[in-house]
């Protein structure tokens, strides 16, 4: 492993060599930390797309990221959790995560420069996308690109195949100790 390493390093200067993020647990932060990395990356002119999952694709700061360059790829087309969904829409949802996620796979391959797969642990964890295509992706993907990838229970293959793994672990929450709903330009 260590050979394989230090050939993309000679290939690929570090600083041009793309890594592979993991914010994942359970706390509240992991898109908001994947947010804040795509608007970093758009203040250096990067060319970023930022593919949400399991969302309606209504959130506010997918508006912020459009108005800053960020190609925003969303759209759930049925607005309930899964575990509410019949298995007609599971089936639907399903085909629209293959679509979004091959649309991220195939624009990284034109001169991008960072993807974001927000919430694609989730995806994972429900079996609406195969584990083992987006491993492939993450292992033959551009040497330059920077991937992240945002979730609740990662595998341990994606734990193992990443860079970064970052745990956002809850300690306390607004909604466990009181019922507090998500908030409009707070949580969403």
């Amino acid at each position: 492993m260590t050979e394989k390493k230090e050939t993309v390093d000679q290939k690929h200067p570090k600083e041009k060599r793309g890594l592979i993020h993991l914010y994942y647990g359970d706390g509240k932060g992991k898109t908001t930390a994947s947010i804040g990395l795509a608007t970093r990356a758009r203040g250096r002119q990067f060319r970023v797309i930022f593919a949400t999952f399991l969302k309606p694709g209504t959130s506010g700061e997918l508006s912020s990221l459009r108005t800053i360059g960020v190609n925003v790829l969303s759209g759930q087309p049925v607005n309930k959790f899964v575990f509410q969904m019949s298995d007609e829409e599971k089936e639907e949802t399903r085909r629209n995560i293959e679509s979004l996620f091959q649309q991220a796979v195939n624009a990284s391959q034109h001169g991008v420069d960072l993807v974001i797969f927000d919430e694609i642990v989730g995806v994972l964890e429900l079996n609406m996308l195969n584990e083992q295509d987006v491993l492939h992706f993450l292992k033959t993907k551009p040497p330059h690109l920077e991937v992240v990838l945002t979730g609740r229970n990662p595998s341990q293959a994606l734990i193992d195949v990443a860079d970064y793994a970052s745990e956002i672990t809850m300690r306390k929450h607004p909604y466990e100790t009181s019922g507090l709903m998500a908030r409009k330009g707070i949580e969403f």
